[in-house]
C-alpha cells in the first residue's frame, strides 16, 4: 500500500492548507441546520433572529430589516453571528441614535457552545435598543471581519471604518472595507 506524501511547495500540500483554511473561514454549524454564526454571514444576509417577542416584551427584529418602527416604551433586539477565535466582531458606531428617540440599552454576547467553554466555537452578540420618544434617528452596526478590520478588539472597534492598512497574507490587493448596516428607527 502507498501513502501519500506532500512537500511544502506541491500542489497537494496547497489544497488541504486552502481546504484547511475554508474550513477554519466557514465554521462549523451547531447542527441544528442553522449557521454557526462565524464568518457565513453576508452583506445581504446576515445572521439573525428571526421577529418574536421574548418573555420580557423585548421583540427581537432581524439584522436585515433596516427600516424599523416602534411604539414609545418599545424595545427590541438585533442579534448577529461573531466569533472572537476568527477576530469577527461586531459593533454600535456613529451615526448613533438620536437619545430623545431610542436609546442603546447595551449588548450580550450568547456562545453557541453553551456554559463549555469550547475553543473556536463561535456565538451570538444582541444588541438591545428601547424607543423613548416620537420621532426618527439612525444608527450603524458595523461588521469586522480578520481581513476587513486591523486593531480592533471584542470591545474596541478598529480606529478606522476603512479598508484595512494591513495587508493580509496571500491578499492580491488592499483588503475590502468592513460591512456597515445602518438602521432607521421611526418611533410613533
Amino acid at each position: 500500500m502507498r501513502t501519500a506524501s506532500f512537500s511544502p511547495g506541491s500542489r497537494g500540500a496547497a489544497a488541504i492548507a486552502a481546504a484547511a483554511l475554508l474550513a477554519l473561514a466557514t465554521g462549523c454549524g451547531p447542527g441544528t441546520g442553522e449557521p454557526a454564526g462565524g464568518s457565513t454571514s453576508t452583506a445581504t444576509h446576515p445572521t439573525a433572529t428571526a421577529t418574536a417577542t421574548h418573555p420580557t416584551g423585548t421583540t427581537s427584529r432581524p439584522v436585515k430589516d433596516t427600516s424599523i418602527t416602534a411604539a414609545p416604551g418599545e424595545r427590541f433586539t438585533l442579534t448577529v453571528g461573531q466569533n472572537a477565535s476568527t477576530r469577527e466582531y461586531w459593533y454600535l458606531v456613529g451615526p448613533r441614535p438620536d437619545s430623545s428617540v431610542l436609546v442603546s440599552r447595551g449588548q450580550e454576547y450568547t456562545s453557541d457552545s453553551g456554559d463549555e467553554k469550547v475553543d473556536g466555537a463561535g456565538g451570538r452578540l444582541t444588541f438591545t435598543f428601547e424607543a423613548r420618544g416620537r420621532g426618527t434617528t439612525r444608527f450603524t452596526l458595523l461588521h469586522c471581519t480578520f481581513s476587513t478590520c486591523q486593531g480592533n478588539t471584542s470591545t474596541l472597534p478598529p480606529a478606522t471604518t476603512g479598508p484595512s492598512a494591513t495587508p493580509t497574507a496571500g491578499a492580491t490587493g488592499p483588503s475590502q472595507a468592513p460591512q456597515r448596516i445602518t438602521y432607521t428607527v421611526t418611533v410613533g
